[in-house]
């Protein structure tokens, strides 16, 4: 793997895993795969059920709604996290701009590492609650 301490700091800094100890961020670590991505590939498409979260760890990726680009993200971004709690619908499609390295952590896996460590999931149900208390204040305000 690229830099390991490199992506637990990423693995960090995403908001569902932000309550985790540096132990369990090597364990999400350990579950997820790295891999390369050639430009041009679609990586999750718009209205299709989610399976997995993905860490860019290089490179960059437009994100497309409605075929539109709404966003681009690069190194330390990521999407998909909400994938690993249910199978919804993906809001977006996700296409590599560039070559891309990314960190794949599949739902599966995920649930595998939840039952390794049962504490997990009470941090990220926390972690989850204060992200949609957040999105509720902001709806509110306006």
């Amino acid at each position: 793997m690229r830099g390991r301490d490199n992506y637990l700091d990423h693995l960090a800094r995403v908001p569902m895993f932000s309550a985790c100890s540096k132990k369990e961020l090597e364990k999400i670590g350990r579950a997820s795969d790295e891999i390369h991505v050639d430009t041009g590939h679609v990586l999750v498409e718009e209205g299709k059920p989610g399976h997995e979260f993905f860490l860019i760890l290089d490179g960059t990726a437009n994100v497309l709604r409605n075929g539109r680009k709404i966003a681009t993200l690069g190194r330390g971004q990521y999407f998909g996290e909400l994938s690993l709690l249910d199978r919804g619908p993906r809001s977006a499609t996700v296409k590599a701009a560039t070559d891309l390295d990314v960190l794949v952590l599949g739902q599966r896996e995920f649930g595998g590492v939840l039952d390794s460590v049962p504490a997990l999931s009470r941090k990220l149900l926390a972690a989850m609650a204060s992200r949609l208390r957040a999105a509720d204040t902001k709806a509110l305000a306006h």
